[in-house]
């Protein structure tokens, strides 16, 4: 399959979640096939700790993360705080690499499509020039519906290749709280992109089993899966 970017609407919103869920039903369902996830650029410990230990990845710290800042803010503003640079170049030629190696390659991409990589480059620069399928993730939850509006409309004025968006229950929800917060018909009717179904919350993340599980609850043949 072709490599797969996960973008949020914001932080915590339940990326690493969708994430972990598409790499827990491909090593179910497509065991012999090989996995790689690469979380390009991270400031502060979490998300590639979480998937070397989780999926018992091959790859090391610095495959999954080529750039690293120890500081939990936007890359952008980490680099200048610890005196370091970003290497657009770097990433890609890893990302290459891993897409070279792995028959399944998930991208994690850090924030929103506005998220500011450096002071000229954003997440959705990234997306567009890799030209890279890209599922949005919206978090159920009050201003849902304008965020994966204004989201689509970054994506569309990139030319990014927008799959569809994933509805996630970062905290627990009902049926109501998505009709009320996060309507699927009233999204895709602003949008024009599909909603491919919506991720419970999942009180323990690492839980492969019922990480699987959620992704078979999503439209994954639109992702490709």
């Amino acid at each position: 399959m072709q490599p797969l970017l996960i973008v949020g609407t914001d932080t915590g919103v339940g990326k690493t979640v969708l994430t972990s869920s598409l790499a827990a039903y491909w090593q179910t369902h497509r065991s012999s096939q090989t996995l790689g996830i690469y979380k390009p650029i991270q400031s502060g410990e979490g998300d590639r700790e979480f998937f070397q230990r989780t999926f018992s990845l091959s790859q090391t710290l610095e495959e999954i993360t080529p750039i690293y800042f120890e500081t939990p803010i936007a890359p952008a503003i980490a680099a200048v705080q610890e005196g370091k640079s970003i290497d657009l170049g770097k990433i890609w030629q890893q990302f290459q690499t891993l897409q070279q190696q792995k028959q399944c390659l998930l991208v994690e991409s850090l924030g929103g499509l506005g998220s500011p990589i450096t002071y000229e480059y954003t997440v959705a620069d990234l997306a567009s020039d890799w030209r890279i399928a890209t599922v949005l993730v919206v978090p159920v939850r009050l201003g849902a519906i304008g965020q994966a509006v204004a989201n689509v409309a970054l994506a569309t004025l990139k030319k990014i290749d927008l799959k569809g968006i994933v509805l996630s229950c970062a905290q627990p929800c009902s049926s109501q709280d998505i009709e009320n917060f996060a309507a699927i018909d009233l999204i895709q009717s602003l949008t024009y992109v599909p909603v491919l179904g919506v991720l419970p919350h999942l009180s323990d993340p690492s839980d492969l089993s019922k990480l699987a599980h959620l992704a078979s609850g999503l439209e994954l043949e639109v992702l490709g899966f």
